[in-house]
């Protein structure tokens, strides 16, 4: 797998071209913006979604954990769309596979379901945001921010416009990478993108499908 490694406040972190992370010393996989249910949602609303584009997203996820083999996975906001369903029950069936390790999940946006809802899914609700050494998690960037601190954030779904010859371009999905927070790329591949203006000093790794394969590549800012 090509993923890149970094440094962040001395600590050793892995970003998985297959839109999540993993922070090394902590033996935590780290991803955001799941949206378990949306295409569910958007079935039973008569658009045609295909099953299959939360199946693969599930499978990418569990591909990712059997990798890297965390103790922990914590999910940065917006696990799930909707209230229950189809897709709801079929990663509970697979949550029992990952018996051992602990699923922490920070509040997003469209966490909608009541907190025994998470825990009967085998998942720990720990509120707005998780500190845990050097770095705050959470679904947005808060507004009042500790000096000593380096967030990691998702929500907004970042995207790098790439363009190349005849006028062709692309957005591809992105780790938005500043001296004081990242912004996870949304791990599920059924949402939009905000296409983002990087600065000078800030990093940009897009991840470019190649092959029926996933590529991490440094954008220039």
């Amino acid at each position: 797998m090509s993923f890149h490694s970094i440094k962040i406040k001395d600590q050793q972190i892995l970003l998985s071209p297959y839109r999540c992370l993993f922070w090394e010393e902590e033996r935590m996989l780290v991803l955001a913006d799941l949206h378990i249910g949306k295409a569910a949602h958007f079935r039973k609303a008569g658009i045609p979604i295909p099953q299959s584009v939360f199946q693969e997203d599930l499978m990418r996820f569990f591909e990712q954990v059997h990798f890297f083999k965390p103790q922990r996975i914590l999910i940065s906001g917006d696990m799930f769309h909707s209230v229950t369903n189809l897709e709801h029950d079929w990663f509970s069936k697979w949550r029992t596979a990952l018996e051992g390790i602990r699923i922490l999940l920070v509040r997003g946006n469209h966490e909608i379901l009541r907190d025994e809802e998470y825990e009967q899914s085998g998942v720990e609700v720990v509120g707005s945001s998780y500190e845990l050494g050097p770095f705050t998690f959470s679904h947005d960037l808060p507004q009042q921010q500790s000096e000593e601190k380096f967030y990691f954030i998702g929500h907004t779904h970042p995207g790098v416009r790439l363009s190349g010859k005849g006028k062709q371009h692309a957005v591809l999905p992105c780790f938005h990478i500043t001296p004081k927070y990242c912004t996870l790329p949304a791990f599920s591949s059924f949402t939009g993108k905000h296409v983002i203006e990087p600065k000078r000093q800030d990093k940009v790794f897009a991840i470019v499908p190649d092959s029926g394969r996933s590529l991490l590549v440094e954008i220039p800012a």
